[in-house]
């Protein structure tokens, strides 16, 4: 069994739990293992926290969710301002930071993690799980 779903989302607050308990009720029904789904829901958060707090310039965004039995994917796309992908180094942020968690934690916990993003066309944050 495959679900997919694509969310065109005002880009505001209240979307980011929205999406999130979309992801989880599509992976309770295929019975995937709690864990996994956490890291998604974790990793699905912070992608869409980054957008509605960073892509000024567009009023929505979209959220494309493929869960199957044993792999997810993920795209969080925005027509935003953008952003610089290559600002984040892989290393982990300080502990006393209040900012930059968000694409270290999608890359720690997500795999084939792809992020693209172009000054005022917007972003793509990429993201992928398998499941034992």
């Amino acid at each position: 069994m495959r679900m997919s779903v694509r969310l065109n989302l005002p880009r505001e607050v209240d979307s980011v739990p929205a999406v999130r308990r979309l992801l989880r009720c599509a992976l309770s029904i295929l019975r995937v293992d709690r864990q996994a789904g956490t890291d998604l829901e974790i990793a699905l958060t912070e992608a869409c926290a980054n957008v509605v707090k960073h892509a000024g310039g567009t009023e929505k965004f979209e959220v494309r969710l493929d869960v199957g039995e044993d792999h997810c994917s993920i795209d969080v796309v925005d027509e935003g301002r953008g952003f610089d992908p290559g600002a984040d180094d892989g290393t982990s942020p300080a502990p006393d930071s209040e900012r930059g968690r968000g694409l270290f934690l999608i890359k720690a916990l997500g795999e084939n993690v792809r992020m693209q993003s172009s000054p005022r066309m917007g972003s793509l944050i990429h993201f992928e799980k398998s499941f034992a």
